[in-house]
């Protein structure tokens, strides 16, 4: 499980920032956080819940499932910008 989660806060954050507009780049990734943040509040409680129905090792391996099924979606069908510059105006002007 370590090796997914170094792996997932390495490649995330950057992939957010290449799809994200030149404007928004440093807004994207620390919003993405707070909103992963604020949608994984409960999931300690449903953990909780769970682990009286199936488990306590299952109730932690589904929600993993769960996240590693979501970021391998969110990576493989989402478009990559790579070498998409930061500077927008800059290309425009010939400085780049």
């Amino acid at each position: 499980m370590q090796f997914m989660v170094q792996g997932a806060w390495g490649i995330v954050p950057a992939h957010l920032n290449e799809l994200a507009p030149d404007r928004a780049r440093g807004l994207v990734p620390g919003f993405a956080y707070q909103m992963g943040v604020l949608l994984a509040a409960p999931v300690n409680s449903l953990q909780y819940a769970l682990r009286d129905r199936v488990g306590y090792a299952w109730a932690l391996a589904g929600f993993e499932i769960v996240v590693i099924v979501t970021l391998t979606g969110l990576v493989s069908f989402s478009a990559e910008h790579h070498g998409r510059s930061f500077l927008e105006a800059t290309d425009r002007q010939g400085l780049a």
